[in-house]
């Protein structure tokens, strides 16, 4: 004991080195496993870096650095998504608003088809009678079933896309198809719709329409043009152009397809010689005015006049058109 009294300092930090080394051996002990994970993420990395090395194209060494060059080639990637973001401008809803009412939506639909009948009819483009644009289900309701958001995001497309047609103009809108998104289009007109679905994917929603049009050929690259230069993603997926039947006329004041007239058939037939009379009082029978030969009419040219380069005839355009609407960013 007199040991201890003399050399106590001596036994005190004698024992706390003994707890200490314990206390050590300890945490090694328990750090194994973590060394031993540790070790092989390691030597994973120096055998991919080994195996980096050797590929094809090389990370690079002296003037060429295929890494920063990657970097620069991901950075100029988003430069131009940024820049093409500017032709998938949304399209405003009609009405734009945070909350939609039905009052509200009734308001926007019964607004937006007046003014695009008074721009159809200030651009001489020919509509079928009371023309809806696809909303015939909606314009007879003031309380609507279903997402109004939807039915409010498809009015500001059609009338984006009208907008682009009277622009043009064009001689005749036939009809404008479009996706049932509520179920009061269910007890539409069959002929507003079309059965294909939008699609989403990861960085856009594709909704699809489809426009029947008459015009001449410099109206539809006047609607080409407008669609290829429209900021809004508007994409021309299919596009179906047959000449316009010669039998089908359009009523200048109501867009409609008129019959040409036909011959009364009250009135005896034209007596290819002379006129006669009907027995009974009836009006007499003339024979019908000469008429030319159709090819000497259209072929006979004065002397020295231009000869026809382009005999343009009216189309019937069948447009099946993608409005691009990028997904906004998570």
């Amino acid at each position: 004991m007199g040991w201890i009294k003399r050399n106590l300092y001596f036994v005190i930090g004698g024992g706390i080195s003994v707890i200490l080394l314990g206390l050590a051996g300890w945490y090694c002990y328990s750090k194994y496993d973590l060394n031993n994970q540790k070790w092989e993420a390691l030597s994973k990395q120096y055998e991919d870096l080994k195996r980096f090395a050797g590929e094809t194209p090389h990370p690079g060494s002296g003037a060429v650095n295929n890494i920063q060059a990657a970097k620069e080639f991901r950075t100029n990637c988003l430069d131009f998504i940024r820049h093409a973001t500017n032709y998938f401008v949304r399209i405003a809803p009609l009405p734009d608003l945070p909350k939609i009412t039905d009052r509200d939506f009734a308001f926007a639909l019964t607004h937006t088809i007046d003014q695009l009948r008074r721009d159809a009819t200030n651009a001489s483009v020919g509509l079928p009678p009371d023309y809806e644009f696809s909303f015939l289900a909606e314009s007879r309701k003031t309380y609507f079933q279903g997402s109004l958001e939807a039915l409010s995001v498809q009015l500001g497309e059609v009338k984006t896309i009208c907008d682009a047609l009277f622009q043009a103009k064009v001689n005749s809108l036939d009809s404008l198809r479009r996706e049932k998104v509520s179920p009061d289009d269910a007890a539409g007109n069959a002929t507003d719709y079309h059965g294909d679905k939008s699609v989403t994917n990861e960085m856009a929603i594709l909704t699809p329409y489809e426009i029947v049009f008459r015009c001449f050929t410099p109206e539809l690259a006047a609607v080409l043009s407008s669609f290829a230069s429209s900021s809004n993603g508007l994409v021309v997926k299919t596009m179906d152009v047959e000449e316009a039947s010669a039998t089908t006329m359009i009523d200048p004041t109501t867009g409609a397809a008129m019959q040409p007239p036909q011959p009364n058939p009250q009135y005896p037939t034209y007596s290819p010689k002379y006129p006669t009379y009907n027995p009974d009082g009836g009006r007499p029978n003339f024979p019908p005015p000469p008429t030319m030969p159709p090819a000497a009419t259209a072929t006979t040219q004065r002397r020295g006049a231009l000869p026809i380069v382009l005999d343009d005839k009216k189309l019937k355009v069948t447009m099946a058109l993608t409005i691009v609407k990028l997904v906004p960013p998570k």
